[in-house]
């Protein structure tokens, strides 16, 4: 199954026994991808997801890396024909490059932001109903 995944996801992937780590690592039943302006906001909020993933730095970049090996990196400039159409789903304006990857790409967003399902154009799926689709509920 694709998957285009959001930021709040890609938060909690930093939480070395959360949820979202396990399915995150499913190599085999999933297929992700995120924006690399996602990837830069990771790093941006770097300090912040070490205090509250109680993680170093260290840990930070080397769980970064990992996240790269399971989490397909797209240029945000390759979704750009999308953007018109995206602006209009996505509730907030920095959400459409997200909702255009899902447009690219054809395939659900994984996103835990409750705004999101406010469309009926793509699908959303929150983390619980992820664990509930791939039986772990």
């Amino acid at each position: 199954m694709k998957l285009v995944v959001d930021s709040n996801v890609l938060f909690s992937f930093f939480k070395k026994e959360s949820s979202t780590r396990k399915i995150i690592t499913l190599v085999e039943l999933l297929e992700l991808y995120t924006l690399k302006s996602r990837i830069d906001e990771l790093i941006k909020h770097k300090e912040e997801i070490c205090s509250k993933s109680k993680i170093t730095e260290e840990e930070f970049f080397k769980s970064l890396t990992e996240l790269e090996i399971f989490v397909r990196i797209i240029d945000d400039k390759l979704v750009f024909k999308f953007g018109r159409e995206a602006i209009k789903l996505a509730p907030h304006s920095e959400d459409a490059p997200l909702f255009a990857l899902s447009l690219f790409f054809n395939c659900p967003i994984w996103s835990n932001e409750v705004a999101f399902k406010r469309q009926s154009k793509v699908k959303v799926f929150n983390t619980k109903e992820l664990l509930e689709l791939l039986g772990f509920s």
